[in-house]
């Protein structure tokens, strides 16, 4: 039992688990606009959000706090190196234009978590801002870039999917900011510290309905009910969510809906 425990809790803790989400959208992005596997662009984000969620979680914590390193640190900055290389790997292999913006992404992801102006704080630190420069970043990787790469035109249904894609993040986040309440600093200005947890489970609710209905002017009917299945999945979480509820509650099955999404698309 404790060795499945330091298991699971390395899988989440080297961000392997939110790097499978990130994956599964950019699965779902190809079936959407029927782009035929692009091998490099999905293994690219994979890769990609291993070295920057684990960038982002780490850096301060051993740049600025001092902590010492321990065994799964260790294993984690291994594992992130690796996947730094194979970023690398997979960048060369990407049009041009897809690198540029890709870098831009990064950009973003390096601002959250450095202090660039002086007398400033990170990103990651300014009130209220965080839960939108994220789920920026997740639209960026998981539905931009596969679309560039793609040289897929910016079509009226390209801003729809890339508005459904931001809300749909977003309200992965509310849940985790929901959870996170009790520790969260309250100079963060989250959307539960700002609203209260009841309208901020009310605001998620009601952005699932009109991203689901959209949904009807641009997916078939089978897209439909898988839709229609996660955004209940989905609801169900932010119904159930509360301050003390365990860590696994987001970090593992909240941000399993992704993959969960993906994976009904492909078996159902």
């Amino acid at each position: 039992m404790i060795v499945s425990k330091r298991i699971l809790d390395f899988y989440l803790n080297s961000s392997i688990h939110v790097a499978l989400s990130c994956y599964a959208l950019v699965r779902i992005t190809f079936h959407v606009f029927h782009i035929q596997y692009d091998e490099p662009m999905a293994l690219f984000v994979f890769f990609g959000t291993i070295v920057g969620y684990n960038f982002v979680k780490y850096d301060a914590l051993v740049r600025v706090k001092k902590k010492t390193i321990g065994i799964q640190l260790k294993i984690i900055a291994v594992l992130s190196f690796i996947s730094l290389v194979l970023v690398g790997y997979y960048f060369f292999h990407l049009k041009q234009i897809t690198q540029i913006v890709s870098v831009g992404i990064f950009a973003i992801t390096a601002l959250y978590t450095l202090p660039f102006f002086p007398n400033r704080r990170n990103a990651r630190n300014w009130a209220g801002v965080k839960i939108y420069i994220v789920a920026i970043c997740w639209v960026g990787a998981t539905l931009v870039l596969p679309i560039i790469n793609a040289e897929i035109p910016f079509t009226p249904n390209f801003f729809v999917k890339c508005i459904q894609r931001f809300v749909l993040v977003f309200v992965l986040i509310l849940v985790f900011e929901i959870i996170d309440l009790a520790n969260d600093d309250p100079h963060l200005q989250t959307v539960p510290q700002t609203i209260g947890v009841k309208r901020t489970k009310i605001l998620g609710f009601a952005l699932m309905v009109p991203f689901w209905v959209v949904g009807i002017l641009t997916f078939d009917l089978h897209d439909l009910l898988i839709n229609l299945i996660m955004v209940i999945t989905l609801m169900l979480f932010i119904a159930f969510a509360n301050p003390n509820r365990s860590k696994y509650y987001t970090s593992f099955w909240v941000e399993s809906v992704p993959i969960f999404w993906w994976l009904m698309i492909v078996f159902l």
